[in-house]
């Protein structure tokens, strides 16, 4: 039986878009996330009225976003596993026309939040984007860190992708972040959509999300496309099973006035953490920068 925060591929449809989760579908109140396909020369109007939004490319290039006057051309990537990519960012309020002027079909994530300023439309360089190479050993994943609240201003909308190779493990320890009061540890408060895709598509990697109170207790498998939803409770670990690299998109946002992405570790796992000071990382990693994919420095661990 499917979890009611799993939404597996196919599930939340929204016409010709593979996925589109509205904060009301969620039972929130603050982002979401569509992903579109076009196809090669075909163009989509996005009004993005109260909400800001950022197009990123998952697969395909040659995008070009037209809003406010501005002409931003990306350049794009074959697939999240090929580079880090570039990155358009739309505020509320505007009308933006996106258009595939590559000869291969595209799939672009479009995540959004509520916004109450409005900013400037802006372009995101993927040399700009910063690239952490995150833990040690079996939980080593890459964070693309485009949208971070000490990268890139918007109001509200907080995005980072990450990369984790096969046999390892990320989102790790297990973290929340929904408790701002003085006794959360001043954790942010903040609702959060995964959303997975595979290097092969055939594959499938495991996500887990719980609360203390067992109110939320999942642990499922997920596969190429599919999302699932936070509104509270610890989530993790990510798990990328041996023969499938995992790749997702974090979709982030909240109430608060500045954005934070303060968390607060199980006391169960916190000490996972300490134990990696000392402990080398994943030779893999990073699995791709701006350029494009990354050499292995050495092979990978034969014990995870």
């Amino acid at each position: 039986m499917t979890h009611p925060l799993h939404r597996p591929a196919g599930s939340a449809r929204d016409g010709d878009d593979p996925l589109h989760i509205a904060p009301a579908d969620a039972g929130w109140a603050h982002c979401g996330l569509r992903v579109v396909e076009l196809a090669p020369g075909e163009a989509r109007t996005l009004e993005t009225e109260a909400d800001e939004h950022a197009v990123l490319p998952l697969a395909g290039g040659a995008i070009v976003v037209e809003a406010d006057g501005e002409r931003i051309e990306l350049i794009g990537r074959d697939d999240p596993f090929a580079r880090v990519t570039d990155f358009a960012y739309l505020p509320r309020d505007c009308v933006a026309r996106i258009v595939n002027r590559g000869s291969a079909p595209a799939r672009l994530a479009l995540p959004y939040a509520n916004a109450r300023r409005r900013l400037p439309v802006r372009y995101g360089p993927a040399e700009e984007v910063p690239v952490e190479v995150r833990g040690a050993g079996s939980a080593t994943r890459q964070v693309n860190n485009f949208l971070h609240p000490d990268a890139f201003e918007t109001d509200r909308l907080t995005c980072v992708e990450l990369l984790t190779p096969e046999g390892n493990t990320s989102s790790y320890p297990p973290h929340k972040h929904d408790d701002d009061e003085p006794s959360g540890r001043g954790q942010a408060v903040l609702e959060e959509i995964y959303y997975f895709e595979l290097r092969s598509p055939g594959g499938v990697g495991l996500h887990r999300t719980y609360t203390a109170d067992g109110e939320i207790d999942a642990t499922v498998e997920v596969g190429h496309g599919d999302a699932f939803l936070i509104p509270r409770g610890y989530h993790g670990p990510c798990v990328a099973l041996p023969g499938y690299d995992l790749y997702y998109l974090n979709v982030l946002a909240g109430p608060a006035g500045a954005r934070s992405l303060a968390f607060f570790d199980d006391p169960a796992h916190a000490w996972v953490r300490a134990s990696w000071e000392g402990q080398p990382t994943d030779p893999r990693l990073p699995m791709a920068d701006a350029r494009g994919p990354v050499a292995p420095t050495a092979a990978p661990p034969l014990h995870r």
